[in-house]
């Protein structure tokens, strides 16, 4: 007897068809980026995928990251036998909690000679013989008694859930407009968990924002590296930026006018490092610059797509992601950001894009923006 781990794969990659295969191999290959130096065997049996480690602990905490994997089962290896199936299920019922079981069979191998259900009725039975105070439920019960016969079969009763999704890297790629508030963090995390591939830029105004508020966007991007592996940070500076607008522009839209600029700059640094496209932690209606007149306005300077995941979240549902995720409390420290300083006591909330074009056209757009992106400093 063998104790492996089972992978389990999100059922969207069962219904690429033909691209099944494309799916399957990057999933694979983030598996084995994931499990780095951690000795294992890979082995597969008839469509599942099972690992084989000293280390399961370690190893389950780090595929639970693992975009595409929706869920992973700690199983038995047994013989293809009714007696060595019957033996294990009951181990396994005993050392469940619960009060209520019911026996689940998956046969692969049609040449074995009882069917799922005859396997199912059989374990169940013996299960019941065997002990006290376990009774079967159908419908809602405490736990389930798993079997799969395939070239061999196998016996697992716990079940941990993980994250799902889509393949990292299968998506194309983003670069994600990264704050140090609770949206940015959990749509950056949204997008990867669909399989697109991160790339941030923060926003800094030194000395109005700390090298405490650098640091804290740099310990977001590593929570979100552990999920995705390698993020490049590009770190733009804004303090000119803010400087000109607050000197030339009226104050009502100074922050519009300050997001058609990010928006910019997300857009060339996406250019000049081939990223598809750019996303946002914008949730509509949540803050003046979020109406939809003013997404319109600052979507109006964009090149490529933007996606905003959150865009129809409400606070609660985002903040709960945020903490699911492990992002929510470096969010909340209290170091300010470039969105969070100079801002006016009464922001355009209804801006129109012949207005604030005009607006902005006092200020040298290419040369600012230019200069920014020179500046420009990566972490990864």
């Amino acid at each position: 007897m063998r104790k492996l781990i089972l992978v389990k794969y999100a059922p969207e990659i069962f219904l690429k068809g033909l691209n099944k295969g494309k799916f399957e191999r990057k999933l694979l290959n983030n598996i084995k980026n994931v499990l780095n130096g951690i000795e294992y065997d890979f082995v597969k049996d008839e469509g599942r995928w099972f690992i084989e480690c000293d280390n399961s602990e370690e190893a389950i905490e780090r595929l639970k990251k693992v975009f595409g994997i929706s869920e992973i089962c700690l199983a038995h290896e047994i013989e293809k036998d009714m007696e060595c199936i019957n033996k294990e299920a009951l181990e396994s019922a005993i050392n469940s909690s619960g009060k209520t079981f019911k026996v689940v069979t998956k046969r692969a191998d049609k040449k074995f000679p009882l069917t799922s259900m005859d396997v199912s009725r059989e374990v169940g039975a013996y299960i019941l013989e065997n002990t006290q105070g376990l009774t079967v439920d159908i419908k809602k019960p405490d736990f389930f008694v798993n079997v799969e016969i395939r070239e061999n079969a196998y016996v697992y009763c716990e079940r941990i859930k993980a994250e799902g999704g889509m393949p990292y890297g299968t998506n194309g790629s983003t670069m994600l407009m990264l704050s140090g508030g609770i949206d940015s963090p959990v749509a950056g995390y949204m997008m990867a968990r669909r399989g697109v591939t991160l790339n941030c830029v923060y926003f800094h105004s030194h000395p109005y924002t700390s090298e405490r508020a650098k640091q804290k966007v740099k310990d977001l991007a590593n929570i979100l590296k552990g999920y995705t592996g390698k993020i490049n940070l590009y770190v733009a500076p804004f303090t000119d930026i803010q400087m000109q607008i607050i000197e030339k522009c009226r104050e009502d839209e100074l922050t519009i006018i300050m997001r058609r600029f990010m928006m910019r700059i997300a857009c060339k640094l996406a250019e000049k490092y081939g990223v598809d496209s750019v996303s946002t932690g914008e949730s509509i209606g949540q803050v003046a610059s979020q109406t939809m007149d003013g997404l319109i306005v600052s979507t109006d300077v964009a090149d490529r797509p933007v996606f905003r995941p959150l865009i129809a979240m409400d606070k609660v549902d985002i903040m709960d992601v945020a903490r699911d995720i492990g992002t929510y409390d470096t969010s909340i420290l209290p170091y300010e950001d470039c969105c969070t300083i100079f801002v006016p006591k009464h922001p355009k909330t209804k801006p129109r894009v012949d207005e604030i074009r005009k607006a902005e056209s006092v200020l040298d757009i290419d040369e600012l923006v230019n200069k920014s992106i020179e500046d420009t400093e990566l972490f990864n």
